[in-house]
């Protein structure tokens, strides 16, 4: 297991304190799961699972895929549940907020808008030698 601890942070480019600070644990806590010293208790695996969205079998065995496959509706779920916990940055909570505020018509506008955006960027540009 203390090889997939540092894969996955590794994988997240996150240092041992900010692997750490995302789990609300010791950096000297990590270190010890990755030399090998300590062996995380359930309680961790399980912890570090749900806030990571990472397959306890492949974290526990190495079996299978390194992250879980989330429903939009969770992924949707588990950020709102973040930034209601007070764990949003100011710029996510000021997008939430005007979100919010966006109308039916409006959110039909926007994806009309983001459909022309993505076929401009597709068309080829002109020759300009």
């Amino acid at each position: 297991m203390k090889d997939r601890i540092k894969e996955l942070r590794s994988k997240l480019h996150l240092t041992q304190q900010e692997f750490a600070d995302k789990l609300g644990i010791k950096r000297g806590t990590i270190a010890n799961y990755e030399i090998g010293r300590n062996v995380p208790v359930d309680a961790v695996i399980s912890l570090i699972c749900v806030k990571l969205n990472v397959d306890e079998v492949w974290l526990r065995t190495g079996e299978g895929e390194m992250f879980t496959n989330r429903t939009r509706e969770e992924e949707i779920t588990a950020y709102m549940g973040r930034i209601t916990g007070g764990k949003g940055t100011d710029v996510e909570n000021a997008i939430i907020a005007v979100m919010a505020r966006t109308s039916v018509e409006e959110w039909e506008l926007i994806a009309k808008k983001a459909m022309e955006l993505v076929e401009e960027m597709h068309k080829e540009k002109p020759d300009q030698t």
